[in-house]
C-alpha cells in the first residue's frame, strides 16, 4: 500500500524545479556588490584619518569617525601637544557638532565646565610645554541624526584661541 503525504504536501512538492527567485545570477551579484561596497568603508566602520592643526603654541589632533550609521557607538580622541606653556587648556565644542548624540564617557573627566560664547568649555588646567593632554569621548548617534553633523573642535588658553580643527561626520540610515 503507497503511503501517502502528510497534511499539506502532494506529489508535485517533489518534483525538481528551477532555480528559485533568489537565487538569480543577478541577486548573486547583487549581494556581492553591496558587501563589496560594505568592505570598502563607505557604509561606515571604516578607519579615519586623524585631523590636526599646527600651531605655535600646541598641536591639536583630532581623530573621530567620518562616517557612522545610525545608533553606532563611537569613539573621538583629542590630543593636546603643548609646545609653550599653556595656563589653562580648554577644549571647546559647539553643540551642533553633539546635536542628536549621547555623549557616554569622557575621560579624563575636565576640572570644569561650562557654556559660553555658544560652546562647551571644558577646562583642563595647565599644561607645561611638551606635556600631552589626551582626551577619549565615547557617544552613541542617535536616531533623529541623518546626513551628518559638523563643528570645529577648538583649543583655548582661557579665553584666547590656540588652535582649531573642523570635524564632519556623515551619517547613514
Amino acid at each position: 500500500m503507497a503511503r501517502g503525504y502528510p497534511d499539506g504536501l502532494q506529489a508535485d512538492h517533489t518534483v525538481r524545479r528551477r532555480r528559485a527567485a533568489y537565487a538569480t545570477p543577478v541577486a548573486m551579484l547583487l549581494l556581492g556588490g553591496v558587501l563589496m561596497l560594505a568592505l570598502t568603508g563607505m557604509l561606515g566602520g571604516a578607519r579615519s584619518p586623524a585631523m590636526r592643526a599646527d600651531a605655535p603654541d600646541a598641536v591639536l589632533t583630532v581623530k573621530t569617525p567620518r562616517t557612522l550609521r545610525s545608533g553606532l557607538f563611537f569613539e573621538t580622541i583629542v590630543t593636546v601637544a603643548a609646545r609653550r606653556p599653556i595656563a589653562d587648556a580648554v577644549v571647546a565644542v559647539p553643540p551642533a557638532l553633539w546635536r542628536d548624540m549621547t555623549i557616554n564617557t569622557q575621560l579624563p573627566a575636565a576640572e570644569t565646565e561650562a557654556f559660553r560664547d555658544g560652546r562647551w568649555h571644558l577646562h583642563y588646567g595647565p599644561l607645561a610645554a611638551g606635556e600631552r593632554l589626551e582626551v577619549k569621548i565615547d557617544g552613541q548617534i542617535n536616531p533623529p541624526l541623518t546626513i551628518g553633523t559638523r563643528g570645529d573642535v577648538t583649543l583655548l588658553d582661557g579665553e584666547r584661541e590656540l588652535a582649531r580643527v573642523p570635524v564632519t561626520m556623515r551619517v547613514l540610515p
